[in-house]
């Protein structure tokens, strides 16, 4: 958010405060921590947090149209299918825009002349550090696909109120791709997009 923050935003209260961390597990991907903490009412908790070790990203395809392109996958942990825009989970060592620019290569076969930073998003902030950053990608052309090894994957190209539609009613839950389809809707809508994409999205 530019300029001034509005005061009903500003901190409420006390924080959280908290001794070291105690290590409970440890893998490429996430630690598991647990802090002997105080909570901000003054009772004492025991707090365990997961340490995601990747920066989650997600690239919205805006085509002129105002189609985008979306990908399927079955997603293990809930044993469902899910429609998304191409995202994933990028190292240390890349910074989030790189990560994003290869998910939409991998997953879409896209790349993008235009880049655009819209959106960041704590994904479970009661329980997990996990960060997500949105990017809203324009100008775009077909690469070959690169998916990984363990990706199946489905890409369809569909009308954008179609998508946000199907975000609103709970047909697709994955929670970056909902937060970006209503995002780039609110900017449509706010005349923060392309006056172009913005009619195609928002229509007659």
């Amino acid at each position: 958010m530019s300029g001034k923050i509005p005061e009903w935003l500003q901190p409420k209260g006390r924080p959280w405060t908290a001794g070291p961390p105690r290590p409970l597990l440890d893998n490429p991907w996430f630690a598991v921590d647990h802090y002997a903490a105080v909570a901000p009412t003054g009772a004492p908790a025991d707090y365990y947090v997961l340490d995601i070790k990747a920066h989650a990203v997600g690239a919205l395809p805006l085509h002129e149209d105002g189609t985008v392109t979306l990908v399927g996958q079955w997603r293990f942990p809930f044993g469902a299918y899910s429609w998304e825009i191409p995202e994933g989970g990028v190292p240390k060592a890349e910074t989030p825009l790189d990560g994003a620019k290869r998910e939409l290569r991998e997953e879409a076969g896209l790349e993008a002349a235009e880049w655009r930073q819209i959106l960041s998003l704590q994904l479970s902030n009661s329980s997990s550090n996990e960060r997500a950053t949105g990017y809203l990608a324009t100008g775009l052309t077909p690469v070959p696909l690169s998916p990984d090894d363990t990706e199946d994957l489905a890409i369809v190209r569909v009308p954008f109120r179609q998508a946000l539609a199907a975000a609103a009613t709970g047909a697709i839950e994955d929670a970056i791709t909902v937060a970006m389809l209503f995002r780039v809707h609110h900017m449509a809508y706010e005349g923060d997009l392309d006056p172009t994409l913005a009619s195609a999205i928002l229509g007659p």
